[in-house]
């Protein structure tokens, strides 16, 4: 209860200075604003806009909506009355969107005169994809219920609603604070060529259950399962429970088949009526159309309120432009306003268990085809997928000082998992700096902080990146060293930490993927990995990573390795401090391959317990030297094939390290300044301060 607390807080004072920033003015400066338009929520789309309040004989007043003011300046682009920049300044209040707003290419602007719809200073307007529940009756002590008309009448269904300003739970079992159930394993024993359980659908779409924990529920063409792959969670619809025999089957497929990962897999199901018994949860009963709510303490006011918000669609605004015929959505930016209450729809038949959950399909804000767009001083909050998407030829965008948290899926995801064979709709050149990250993975736990595709070019810099599922960043769509189409990104001065929370395993702070020539990932400060089982990686240099360069950036207080390579070529690491993995060691190399694997020098590695090396050091592909190693706990270093340091030289390794006290100012405080003694310094390393990481102050 109390570290819950402290996140509240902390995201209240996030959000509180972030509204700060709105009193200042909003975005680059803008000379010679052509047309100003103002969006009001007591606004009318059929008045000019051209006054920020309504005339005394109603005759005209500000416009109501996005889609109004996007209308507006339509009409006068055609009339030819636009020479110039146009800002659009929306006051304070909720704006409802009915059906996603879609910008196309005739809405864009220019370098010199773009179109900017931005907040009126000082104040906060959002713009909803959610409907407010009302006429709630209170049933007993806690158990509310409304109507919802359009849900008995087959018109809308939801599987999210968000109470004030928290997110309810869709009532499962078990509760919460108990997590999840384990599987029995797989229907079928597995055959002896493994493969073949993953080819089709045989084994992944049925499961053993343990005694009482599944059940023949009242409504089980509604009920979600939530299984647990590993490095990601797949959502079923359930087809058939036998609670004889143990067996529960599913309609859609998963990704891998049920009982691959053995003991580590887990589940639990949620929209059952039955298991409404937690404060928190709700259920919808699709049949009646009645919803439930299980009321928190303090949440009476927000119902009463009308406080109480169901959304009803995934996707808010989109950009479309057509890039194959050079006809993007370009230099439209979006300042300072709320983007808010998205949903997900659960597919028929569908897997919905991609890494990443990089198989989904929507987000709240949607660019295809977008060009020198922006999104600055944003907010989203409380989605069902991912925030923002860049893909299908979208460059040069940016996203900056936005803050997105309470999301369904991960925050900002560029690029496809495949490459469009038009170079023209190759998505690039994109830059994501001085957000802040908070709170992902709530519907798809596998959902990224920022994932790279299929997508080159990039710059990730200056971000926080927290409370998530998975990982942090994920560079690269490509397994081991085909050609890649994802290169020369930068992923700079991040402050990563606390992901995982025990939920997944095989992750990471950065993780990367494939051939990436040019590719950085420098000066970030990376810490508390926590894995369910094995990973909870500082540094993830997975499937034939090759060409990247890692330098200067600090990791501590890992699960299970601050650097991890499963298999790579030619990586570099220089100058980076390396502390306190708890399990297996603090420098892990699992897959050993007749090319060097990485070159690893001038580094600091501290520790005081687990290992120095864990996995196979055996073949001497690689390159160590000039690095500084202490096991603070007093022991001695054991290096790989039980070699003492001497031995360990003596095989050309390590020649110029030294075993020495770095002197770091307080490692355990999480101060890894040198005093200024440090021998660390004699070596070349270079003092990192990681209170560069993260979004740097505003001046």
């Amino acid at each position: 209860m109390r570290k819950n607390h402290l996140i509240r807080l902390r995201i209240f004072l996030l959000m509180t200075a972030f509204f700060c920033w709105a009193v200042m003015v909003i975005g680059p400066a803008v000379p010679g604003l052509a047309l100003e338009l103002y969006v009001a929520p007591e606004g009318n789309d059929a008045w000019s806009g051209r006054s920020a309040s309504a005339a005394a004989d109603g005759s005209d007043g500000p416009l109501a909506s996005l889609a109004g003011a996007r209308d507006a300046i339509r009409r006068l682009k055609a009339q030819g009355a636009i020479a110039g920049p146009v800002k659009v300044i929306f006051r304070g209040g909720v704006y409802r969107i009915a059906e996603p707003v879609i910008f196309t290419p005739e809405d864009s602007g220019t370098a010199s005169a773009p179109i900017i719809y931005a907040a009126q200073p000082g104040e906060k307007p959002i713009l909803s994809g959610g409907v407010s529940i009302t006429g709630w009756r209170k049933l007993s002590d806690r158990l509310w219920a409304a109507e919802v008309p359009a849900v008995q009448q087959g018109k809308w269904y939801f599987r999210q609603l968000f109470v004030g300003d928290r997110r309810a739970v869709p009532a499962r079992t078990p509760n919460e604070d108990k997590k999840w159930y384990f599987s029995a394993g797989p229907v079928e024993p597995f055959p002896a060529d493994r493969v073949r359980a993953l080819q089709g659908d045989g084994f992944k779409t049925a499961f053993r259950f343990y005694d009482g924990e599944i059940k023949t529920w009242s409504n089980l063409e509604d009920a979600v399962l939530v299984y647990y792959h590993c490095w990601e969670t797949s959502r079923h619809r359930i087809r058939a429970v036998d609670e004889e025999a143990k067996i529960v089957r599913l309609d859609n497929p998963s990704v891998w088949p049920m009982g691959w990962w053995g003991r580590d897999e887990r589940y639990f199901v949620e929209a059952v009526p039955e298991a409404l018994d937690a404060p928190g949860e709700f259920y919808l009963d699709r049949r009646s159309g009645t919803l439930r709510y299980l009321a928190r303490d303090d949440e009476e006011t927000f119902l009463t309120q009308d406080q109480a918000v169901a959304p009803r669609l995934e996707e808010l605004i989109r950009l479309e432009g057509n890039p194959a015929s050079d006809r993007p959505v370009e230099h439209i930016r979006f300042q300072g306003l709320t983007f808010a209450h998205t949903d997900w729809l659960m597919p028929e038949s569908e897997p919905v268990a991609g890494q990443a959950s990089a198989d989904l399909k929507t987000a709240a804000i949607h660019c295809r085809g977008a060009r020198h767009c922006s999104f600055e001083r944003c907010e989203v909050v409380h989605t069902g997928g991912y925030a923002i998407w860049f893909e299908h030829g979208s460059t040069d965008n940016r996203v900056e000082r936005c803050l997105l948290h309470d999301l369904g899926g991960g925050g900002v995801r560029i690029g496809e998992t495949r490459l469009p064979a038009e170079e023209a709709l190759h998505t690039q050149r994109n830059e994501v700096a001085d957000c802040t990250i908070l709170k992902g993975g709530k519907v798809f736990h596998g959902a990224v902080g920022v994932w790279i595709g299929k997508s080159s070019y990039n710059h990730i810099h200056h971000n926080e990146i927290a409370h998530l599922y998975y990982t942090g960043v994920s560079v690269g769509w490509t397994w081991g060293y085909d050609p890649s189409e994802a290169h020369h990104n930068i992923i700079e001065f991040n402050h990563i930490h606390h992901l995982g929370a025990g939920h997944l395993s095989d992750m990471g702070g950065v993780y990367t993927l494939g051939v990436s020539p040019g590719t950085r990932v420098n000066n970030n400060h990376i810490h508390d990995i926590w894995a369910y089982s094995y990973g909870g990686w500082g540094l993830y240099t997975d499937e034939g990573s090759t060409g990247i360069v890692l330098e200067n950036n600090i990791v501590h207080h890992v699960k299970d390795g601050c650097f991890h390579q499963h298999y790579g070529r030619e990586n570099i690491l220089h100058n980076n401090i390396f502390a306190f993995s708890a399990t297996c060691g603090q420098l892990r190399r699992t897959r050993e391959e007749p090319h060097s694997s990485f070159t690893l020098e001038r580094n600091i590695v501290y520790f005081d317990q687990a290992e120095l090396f864990c996995g196979n050091w055996g073949n001497d592909r690689f390159v160590l030297n000039r690095n500084c190693y202490w096991n603070a706990a007093g022991k001695p270093i054991v290096f790989p094939g039980n070699r003492t340091f001497a031995e360990w030289q003596a095989a050309g390794h390590d020649r110029e390290s030294i075993i020495a006290d770095p002197r770091f100012v307080d490692p355990h405080g999480g101060d890894f300044h040198l005093r200024n003694d440090s021998p660390a310094l004699q070596l070349g390393f270079q003092p990192l301060d990681a209170a560069q990481a993260g979004p740097t102050p505003e001046k």
